[in-house]
């Protein structure tokens, strides 16, 4: 029988075999971790990797540099690196800002410098039903006519870099009639006749003398206060005898053109010299008027902010995602004034992101609620109702009123004041789609409804046509699409980009750290598992075993290793724990 005299003798033997192996790996340990001593047969010796690092030891092997697990290692360096760096900062925001500025021949350039988009311009009429019933006392029947469809070819022209980070320009527009999008232009319409009643609200101002002369010549000329035109003579103008004469005797600045036409100034070159900013010097100013005809203010309003100039032309606005702002302006020439647009909240257009803006709350607002829009009528003791604002100052003077169609959001006393009208505010509400990180709109509508207001005169034949906002037209104008070149550009600039940036970087980190973890466990194999030590394993394991055998008598073989132990198996008794120094009986 096997027996173990003490705990503690027994514990101390309990050195397996693998011991052997872990005396000749501590050596190659000791010189990858830079300790210069080795343990060779339980013997400290000073001999190998003396004065080796351990870069030094993942490098080289027996002293020759290997050259290949050099450039390997510095290539996971360097990937991790660039990886940790790249993740810290939006580089690729760097790199879609740079290109984004507008400059010459650039991607961006040739997007606002013709842009290539179908815009539509879409204009409807609201003729009136009963003229003779109106002057009776009725209220005005209204039916909209519409739409008639116009494509806006348009384009800036002149355009000059300077050095000050601005760039100047005109616009030209060309629109074309789109029959297939329309009604019959040439179909008759019953609309106030706006140049006679605007020289009639105005007679008040005029004297006794003035006011019987004037009523002479227009019982003489056969005028009437309602007019039966064509949609087309009502945009792009009709001969008209009062519009003329203004046009011959107003003082120069205020004269009218010869004809009478809603949207005449629209066709061809616009007089008007527009400068803004490139983004160069600063990306909170990119796509924002600097000067209009060399003014840093409007000249149709007295004192901010309703002189203000600063908003974009439309189509590029500095990016929501570096300005950190919800409100964006855009300058509107036909109303002479600067729209604010509200973030209402964030949408898609076409797989790319986008910001859903409309106009602010406050925008039409009277200035009892809304101080600001005071200066908006200058010299009036009472500002229009909510919903309207005078645009006069920039339309030679007509009572011009705007409002958004159908009196969308306007005050009540407005849309009963006539028959007809039903705000809808899918149909008639103002929006725009605004790529946060580029600034590019991917689609607006800008939706305006044009107002004659009428003061009553003891003119005839206008004493029966009562002080009215008379509604004569609104028109819809925008974009839908951006051309397919134009969208992919945004859409990998943006969408792609998103996705793709973060890849990168955690790509370059984990391949650095895969690079530099195989290149230190190969390093490690090579060290320990060389020739010299697993022939020092061999030896150490020839000298540290014996087998003894016995055999007959029905004892099983035993196998005794020194520095380790066996269970005895016996067919009468239980399994007992030896001691391997003992022998056996």
């Amino acid at each position: 029988m096997f027996g173990c005299p003490g705990y503690v003798k027994c514990s101390s033997h309990k050195m397996g075999l693998s011991k052997h192996y872990l005396r000749f790996g501590q050596s190659a340990r000791d010189r990858l971790f830079g300790i210069s001593s080795n343990v060779q047969n339980g013997v400290t010796s000073p001999h190998h990797g003396r004065d080796r690092t351990p870069i030094q030891m993942l490098v080289s092997r027996q002293g020759r540099i290997k050259w290949g697990r050099l450039v390997v290692i510095m290539f996971g360096l360097l990937a991790l690196a660039i990886g940790i760096v790249l993740s810290s900062i939006p580089w690729l925001d760097y790199l879609i800002i740079k290109n984004l500025r507008l400059w010459n021949n650039t991607l961006s350039y040739h997007y606002w410098q013709k842009p290539g988009v179908l815009r539509l311009t879409k204009v409807f009429i609201f003729n009136v039903t009963n003229p003779e019933g109106f002057l009776s006392g009725e209220k005005p029947r209204l039916n909209e006519i519409g739409p008639f469809t116009y494509r806006e070819d348009m384009q800036k022209v002149n355009v000059k870099f300077h050095d000050n980070g601005t760039v100047t320009y005109q616009h030209k527009k060309i629109l074309v009639f789109m029959p297939e999008l329309s009604v019959d232009k040439e179909l008759k319409i019953v609309v106030p006749n706006v140049p006679l009643l605007t020289l009639t609200s105005m007679s008040s101002e005029y004297n006794y003398m003035l006011r019987m002369g004037l009523s002479m010549f227009i019982k003489m000329t056969r005028m009437h206060p309602f007019k039966m035109i064509t949609a087309e003579e009502l945009v792009f103008g009709y001969d008209d005898t009062l519009t003329s004469i203004a046009n011959t005797y107003y003082p120069r600045g205020k004269r009218p053109p010869k004809k009478m036409g809603l949207l005449l100034g629209r066709n061809g070159t616009l007089e008007e010299v527009s400068t803004i900013f490139t983004g160069h010097t600063d990306m909170k100013e990119f796509g924002l008027i600097n000067r209009l005809n060399g003014q840093d203010k409007l000249p149709f309003w007295q004192s901010d902010p309703c002189n203000s100039i600063r908003a974009s032309e439309g189509s590029l606005f500095p990016p929501r995602d570096i300005t950190k702002s919800d409100v964006v302006h855009v300058y509107d020439k036909d109303l002479c004034r600067v729209w604010p647009l509200r973030h209402r909240h964030d949408t898609e257009k076409d797989g790319i992101k986008a910001g859903y803006y409309t106009p602010d709350d406050a925008m039409f607002d009277n200035s009892d609620n809304h101080t600001a829009n005071k200066c908006f009528c200058p010299g009036v003791d009472k500002c229009p109702p909510n919903g309207l604002q005078n645009i006069s100052p920039c339309q030679y003077d007509a009572p011009i009123y705007v409002s958004f169609p159908h009196f969308y959001k306007a005050d009540a006393s407005l849309l009963d004041a006539v028959e007809g009208l039903k705000p809808d505010q899918e149909k008639h509400e103002t929006y725009f789609k605004i790529n946060p990180k580029m600034g590019v709109t991917l689609e607006a509508k800008v939706r305006v409804q044009m107002n004659l207001k009428v003061e009553k005169a003891n003119i005839n034949p206008v004493q029966n046509f009562r002080s009215i906002i008379f509604p004569v037209m609104w028109l819809e104008e925008g974009v839908s699409d951006l051309t397919p070149t134009i969208h992919r550009w945004v859409y990998l600039s943006t969408t792609v980009a998103d996705r793709l940036g973060p890849s990168i970087n955690y790509s370059l980190i984990l391949t650095g750290i895969i690079i530099l973890v195989t290149s230190f466990i190969r390093a490690y194999k090579d060290l320990v598992f060389t020739t010299e030590n697993i022939e020092m394993g061999k030896r150490q394991i020839r000298r540290g075993s014996n087998f003894i055998v016995n055999g007959g008598h029905g004892q099983h073989k035993i196998m005794i290793i020194r520095d380790s132990y066996a269970l005895l198996h016996n067919n009468s008794s239980a399994e007992t724990a030896f001691c391997p120094e003992q022998e056996a009986l």
